[in-house]
């Protein structure tokens, strides 16, 4: 009876271990690397202009209100998207979900943290891999530090950052996140040549 149960027990409690995907994946060419970063929390965010300041109090980041620009504070960035959407990330482990939950102010906030994966890519040919298959100017006077925006990277969506002069974050659906890591690692490639 006491085998029976202690095998009842470890059938009962199966242990599931949920990886990031690509994990630990990165390229280096001459001039460029792309690489898989670390999970962040991320909430896809819609309000109206009403409902700004209480939602930008609550994530302590300021929401920006132009096309193609970004805040961030803290470990924590507001990506606009729309005049009514934002992609919020935070990196520095806090829940921006969990942050919105207490305001009363319409609005409509999702997580998102196991939908998307982000992929960094960096260097001076850090441009041009992402140009092989975006066809946004990337040029740092129209894509300037900071600049953020909603466009296409061959045949997938992405939400793309630049974080530095020679840096940028590509946000993905992780469905896509194979496509566009080996999209990016053949840019990459040919952008060192």
């Amino acid at each position: 009876m006491a085998k029976a149960a202690a095998k009842t027990a470890t059938m009962a409690s199966p242990s599931t271990e949920r990886r990031p995907a690509l994990a630990g994946r990165t390229v280096s060419a001459t001039g460029v690397k792309v690489e898989v970063l670390p999970p962040a929390e991320r909430i896809s965010l819609r309000a109206p202009e009403a409902s700004v300041g209480a939602l930008s109090k609550a994530l302590g980041v300021t929401l920006p209100k132009k096309p193609k620009t970004s805040a961030s504070k803290a470990g924590r960035t507001a990506l606009w998207l729309g005049p009514d959407e934002w992609l919020v990330i935070d990196e520095a482990g806090k829940d921006p979900l969990a942050d919105c939950a207490g305001v009363s102010a319409l609005h409509s906030s999702v997580g998102i943290s196991h939908r998307n994966i982000a992929i960094s890519v960096s260097g001076p040919a850090g441009e041009a891999a992402i140009n092989s298959g975006c066809p946004q100017d990337l040029s740092l006077d129209a894509f300037p530090v900071g600049a953020a925006s909603r466009t296409i990277l061959g045949k997938a969506e992405i939400v793309l950052l630049r974080t530095a002069d020679e840096a940028f974050r590509v946000e993905c659906w992780r469905s896509f996140s194979d496509y566009v890591f080996t999209f990016l690692s053949e840019g990459a490639r040919d952008a060192a040549g």
